[in-house]
């Protein structure tokens, strides 16, 4: 089952805040819903441990994201792929960042593939899905941005 996302976020932060942020594993594994763990794989790339809830399926997950096509600190592409007990997905993402009087401005396309009985839930819903999950990556790094720095 094929799936699209794409959309625009403002953050109140820098685009350098923002572009280091979005390229850091730790800062990533407290935003990108039911991460467990990121493991460094070398080059941008990390093996990817989820536990994950779909609809009123649970389960758990282990693959690969990547960063590449870097243009610092600009634009990036996320390629990703798990599989699991609830089936398995892959997908990419491109997300473009632009500076803006008040902050920042992040445009993201994507689209990806889920396949087993996570596709089984059903298109409509797979997409309410995939908007929460979303939108609890966007908060998420939103906190995690605006997180005093440590000195």
């Amino acid at each position: 089952m094929k799936l699209d996302i794409g959309g625009e976020e403002i953050f109140e932060v820098g685009i350098e805040t923002l572009w280091r942020a979005l390229n850091d594993p730790a800062v990533l594994v407290k935003c990108i819903p039911g991460c467990k763990e990121m493991i460094p794989q070398g080059d941008d790339r990390f093996k990817l441990i989820l536990n994950l809830k779909v609809a009123s399926v649970g389960g758990s997950f282990e693959g690969e994201i990547s960063l590449s096509d870097k243009q610092p600190p600009g634009q990036c592409k996320v390629a990703v792929s798990v599989s699991g007990t609830l089936g398995q997905g892959s997908g990419a993402a491109t997300f473009s960042l632009e500076q803006q009087p008040s902050g920042t401005l992040m445009r993201y396309s994507g689209e990806g593939e889920i396949g087993g009985l996570v596709a089984g839930v059903g298109q409509r819903i797979l997409k309410g899905v995939a908007k929460h999950l979303i939108g609890l990556f966007f908060k998420s790094l939103r906190r995690e941005t605006a997180a005093p720095v440590p000195q």
